[in-house]
């Protein structure tokens, strides 16, 4: 052990969903996560309360805004947002904005990306994504699947102008040879999808993840669970379906009836998926329109769908950490953790309130 400082967490310390993983303490030595009480500390640091390891946002977009790329001040701040909102490992689903520089930083949330979206031609919105044809989506996916760290998003469908309506992007063939080259280089792929079409044809094709996820249907869920196919509910998101809804309906009131449709049964969608075994995700969709930090309403939109608190806070703690591979609270593990005034098993509302967030095992709050 070095001279560094220690930190000692106290109380209830959750490194797994199992009460014999729940501890009564650890320590921070060096940066990293000891259960063993250090001997000689020169300096000791107690932090008492109920200690979760940093909350997961698996659908969150640092680097961009309404109109596509930010400057590294915007992004930087979005991410101060989320770190002190509990957020300590992100899954950036999509970003035209280079973030790399943040790997440097050792008080920002570590970041696991996807690139930059790739979208159909004229179908999603300006500034976000590489517009292209399904002729370059096995080339685009390859060049994304590089730059990102294991992780490839294509938008699944958007609003078809000539048809006034969600519908698929990609033909099947095209989703399935860029899927098929994304697993050859390593990379796991997600996609956007509000609507139902698109769904059977990514699954089918060995897509990895789906957001949103609205389109489940009965006849699409038993396909999903079988393939182990994970949903990003993004319910934070789903919230604001009406006022688009609303704000569509003049020029495209076909689509303004679909989304309100998806809109009224998502939380049924949620359960649904959840109930027959589908890996469900924390995720905010923050960036673009939506204000960073939203990680705790999104647990608690879970809870309101009808999943299981602990099962909640898996998706946003030690499941969602093994999802994205990168470790928990355990022995040797770098210290990330939030530490809560009460049991946030017994209340996820707690999660909106940290008492503190311990990063690279230094306090940031």
């Amino acid at each position: 052990m070095s001279d560094q400082a220690v930190l000692h967490v106290k109380g209830r310390v959750l490194a797994g969903p199992a009460e014999d993983q729940v501890h009564d303490e650890l320590w921070v030595i060096d940066g990293r996560v000891s259960y063993d009480r250090p001997v000689g500390a020169r300096d000791l640091r107690t932090v008492e309360g109920w200690a979760l390891p940093g909350l997961v946002d698996a659908h969150c977009h640092v680097g961009l805004g309404p109109h596509g790329p930010v400057g590294v001040d915007v992004a930087e701040k979005q991410a101060l947002t989320d770190r002190e909102a509990g957020t300590l490992l992100i899954r950036d689903a999509g970003s035209p904005s280079d973030t790399r520089w943040t790997d440097d930083r050792d008080d920002l949330p570590k970041i696991v990306r996807a690139g930059r979206h790739i979208a159909r031609t004229r179908r999603y919105v300006r500034g976000y994504a590489h517009e292209i044809e399904p002729d370059d989506l096995v080339a685009y996916v390859a060049q994304e699947a590089r730059r990102g760290d294991g992780w490839v998003k294509l938008v699944g469908d958007w609003i078809d102008r000539d048809l006034g309506d969600l519908a698929p992007s990609w033909p099947r063939d095209a989703a399935a040879a860029a899927i098929a080259e994304a697993h050859r280089l390593g990379a796991r792929v997600t996609a956007h999808c509000f609507a139902e079409d698109s769904l059977r044809d990514l699954v089918e094709s060995g897509i990895d993840c789906i957001e949103h996820a609205t389109g489940l249907t009965q006849e699409l869920i038993p396909l999903f669970a079988e393939r182990g196919v994970a949903i990003v509910p993004t319910l934070v998101n789903i919230a604001t379906f009406p006022d688009l809804a609303a704000g569509g309906e003049a020029r495209f009131p076909r689509w303004s009836a679909h989304i309100r449709r998806l809109h009224a049964r998502r939380y049924d969608t949620v359960r649904a998926a959840y109930d027959a075994g589908i890996p469900v995700f924390v995720g905010t969709d923050a960036g673009g329109t939506l204000p960073h930090g939203l990680v705790a309403a999104e647990v608690a939109e879970l809870v309101t769908a009808g999943i299981p608190a602990l099962d909640a806070l898996a998706a946003t703690a030690w499941r969602a950490r093994a999802w994205l591979g990168r470790p928990g609270l355990d022995e040797g593990a770098p210290a990330d953790l939030v530490v809560y005034e009460s049991d946030p098993r017994a209340d996820v509302r707690v999660l909106a309130a940290p008492r503190r967030v311990v990063l690279n095992g230094k306090v940031m709050r």
